[in-house]
Order: C-alpha cells, then structure tokens, then sequence
C-alpha cells in the first residue's frame, strides 16, 4: 500500500523576474508504507524541493501529492491532516529546536495537536527514550552536541506520532560520529514501521535504504534497490556524484581482473568476500 503517491508533479520558481525555473519537472513516485526510500542528487537536482511537496510547505503547480489519501493541495483542513502524518526533519537542528528545554521542546509538536497533557507526557517519555536521549530531558538544548540537537529534533517529529517521516539531508552537519548516531535512529525508527524518507548526498547512507531514486534536473534519473541502482557507477559519475567506497573499489578491482560480484555495495560485504 502507498502512503505517498506522487502524480505528475510540477514545482516552479523565480530565479529572478524573467528566469523561471522548473525545479521539478512532471515527476511520478509511489513509495509504500514503511518503506525507506533514500533521494539523492546534487544540489539543485529538485530532491529537497520534492521533499518539501510531501510535506506541503510547497504545493505542486500541477500534478498532486498525496499523502495517506490526502491531498496537499487541499483546503487548511487537509493540510492539517497531512502534516500530522508526514513528519519533517531539516538539516540545521537550530532551526527546528524551539524551547529552553529539551523535554519542552518535545512537548511542543503534540501540544499544538491538542493532545491531552497527560498523553504529552507519555509521548516525550516515548520520543526521548526512542533516540537515546531521555536522560537529557531537563538539558538546555544549546548545551548539546549536533548529534545530540538533531536527536532531539526528530524526538520532536516523533512526539507527533506521524506514519512517515521525512529527512532532509540531517547529517550534513554532523561530524562522522553524528552521522552514524543519526543513521541507527532512522533505521531503528523504520524497524518500528515508520516510512522513511531520506534526502542525502552520502552515498554510504542512501546504500542501507530499500530504495533510492536518484534526481537530475528536476527528473528521475534512476529509480531501483542500491543493488540496481548501483550497478550504473558510470552514470551516476557522469552526474558529478560519486558512489560508495566498495562500489569503487569493486569496479577498480574488476579492471584488474579481479571477478568481485556487481550487487556488492556495502564495505563489510566486499571484506567478507575478498577474505573468502
């Protein structure tokens, strides 16, 4: 089943007054629920551009998203309905974090969603302890690391109990330690039946997702699992991406002779292989 079904969709804006852009150009997704789904490509490629249509803070020239069978061209109404199921993570926590403390920050989400007070309590236990960070609850947000902020940042999202979440590129300002504490929440939280959305330009991330659709200009350039995806290293060169390290260094190895298997994208399984 689809929880996000993109139809024909069409984003445009203003660079200036006589240069318009078309950031997304008649593009078509379905994702399945509790699915996770990595978008990658490089900047102004249109992948945080579409993030934002399935979040409604952008709503489509034309085509339709929808979300859970809502429309985000809907009247307010609709709109309510879609971001209380299509929760958003950007990639600054600063810009996400609006209390003094952590656990109020928590609260803040379910509070405007007129959830009882005593629930509120139950869901930023829920929330907190779900990204590992309960025991700072009574913190100050700017006390902590990035890591830690982004941490709180999605506890926030998940307060609100939406089916799908989606993360606009919420490493890039992490440093490799953060990133991973990141990543095993995204993972953890997919495992829990959320529907991932992850907007990245690493590659390495994008390889633990389901699937990955790859964007240029505004279209779909690859659309299949990291294995599929993958196999097209050339390509995905040619759009000035790079591809992860055991992909590289598969092809490398192949150029010398070496018969590595073209599904092998992840380090660990490129060790096991050359070890055996």
């Amino acid at each position: 089943m689809s929880i996000i079904e993109i139809e024909n969709l069409v984003y445009e804006y203003k660079r200036d007054e006589d240069d318009l852009v078309r950031a997304i150009d008649n593009v078509s997704i379905e994702i399945e629920e509790g699915s996770f789904t990595a978008i990658i490509g490089k900047n102004g490629s249109g992948k945080s551009t579409l993030a934002k249509n399935i979040n409604a803070l952008l709503i489509p020239d034309s085509g339709t998203v929808y979300v859970d069978g809502f429309n985000t061209a809907a009247d307010e109404a609709g709109l309510w309905e879609v971001r209380q199921r299509a929760g958003m993570v950007f990639q600054n926590p600063d810009n996400q974090l609006v209390a003094a403390i952590v656990e109020d920050d928590v609260a803040f989400g379910p509070e405007n969603l007129g959830v009882p007070s005593e629930a509120i309590d139950e869901r930023v236990r829920e929330a907190l302890t779900a990204v590992d960070m309960y025991e700072y609850r009574k913190k100050a947000p700017h006390m902590l690391s990035g890591g830690q902020k982004q941490r709180v940042a999605i506890a926030g999202v998940v307060a609100m109990r939406p089916k799908c979440i989606v993360f606009d590129e919420p490493t890039a300002m992490l440093d490799p330690h953060g990133r991973d504490e990141v990543m095993d929440i995204m993972k953890r939280l997919h495992d829990d039946g959320i529907t991932v959305v992850l907007i990245t330009h690493f590659m390495e991330e994008a390889a633990d997702a389901d699937r990955i659709i790859i964007m240029n200009e505004g279209k779909i350039e690859l659309d299949g699992t990291p294995e599929e995806v993958f196999r097209h290293a050339d390509r995905i060169r040619a759009l000035n991406l790079s591809v992860p390290i055991a992909v590289e260094l598969g092809d490398r190895l192949r150029k010398r002779g070496r018969e590595i298997p073209g599904d092998i994208i992840r380090m660990e399984e490129l060790v096991t292989y050359l070890c055996q």
